[in-house]
């Protein structure tokens, strides 16, 4: 069992989370034509503006935070967020006008729900427990609160072999990976699966992503597959 204020757990890799981000701003790139013509250029150019000092000061993993890397981390995951919601409501408003471009927006809704998926991942990934670096270089009783609860914050209950793997025995802290396969499920189950929201916040957001899922699964895609037809 880890000792309280040791930390045994492993910085965060770089690269998953590097990855995710360009494939979130290439799908709002190659989003059909007539939609967000000008801002789409604006949108991505600031992301990868604020994503370069980012890479530069962490360049393989998470072990140093400035005030600043951690505010462009947070503003670089709101920025794809609220782009994504603002061409999910105007998707929405061409379907409501009977667009007959059935194929290009059944394309742009999927565009729009994977990008879904990873920007709540991303802001997920980033507030819970104070983010990456407060995760396993801050002591665990002077962490911030966490926004969320998953399977191995409480596996230390269980037989040998699970519990090794637990928060408490093996000093496991979530990573991007965790937020992206639960942000995922909530996107497609409409609700929490192995994973819990504790705060205020956290149930917020998991609500909106949830809704969002709804909207494109239930109204969007239905209509644009019925165009097509």
């Amino acid at each position: 069992m880890v000792e309280r204020g040791e930390r045994t757990a492993r910085p965060e890799h770089r690269w998953p989370v590097v990855v995710a981000i360009l494939i979130a701003l290439a799908l709002y790139t190659f989003l059909p034509s007539n939609l967000f013509a000008i801002q789409r250029y604006v949108v991505v150019g600031i992301g990868l503006v604020l994503l370069i000092p980012l890479i530069v000061l962490n360049p393989r993993r998470y072990t140093k935070e400035t005030r600043f890397s951690r505010l462009s981390e947070v503003a670089l995951a709101l920025i794809i967020l609220v782009a994504n919601q603002l061409t999910l409501v105007l998707l929405i408003v061409q379907l409501v006008h009977k667009s007959n471009e059935g194929g290009s927006l059944l394309l742009a809704s999927l565009q729009v729900w994977v990008t879904n998926v990873i920007a709540f991942a991303l802001l997920y990934w980033c507030i819970d427990r104070g983010g990456p670096v407060a995760r396993t270089t801050v002591k665990r009783a002077e962490l911030k609160r966490a926004d969320f609860r998953f399977p191995q914050d409480e596996d230390h209950d269980n037989v040998v072999e699970v519990r090794a793997g637990s928060s408490i025995d093996s000093d496991w802290v979530p990573a991007f990976v965790d937020y992206l396969y639960f942000s995922l499920t909530n996107s497609m189950a409409f609700s929490p699966t192995d994973t819990m929201p504790l705060s205020t916040r956290a149930k917020a957001l998991m609500a909106l992503e949830s809704f969002a899922g709804f909207v494109m699964l239930a109204l969007v895609i239905a209509r644009a597959v019925a165009q097509i037809g």
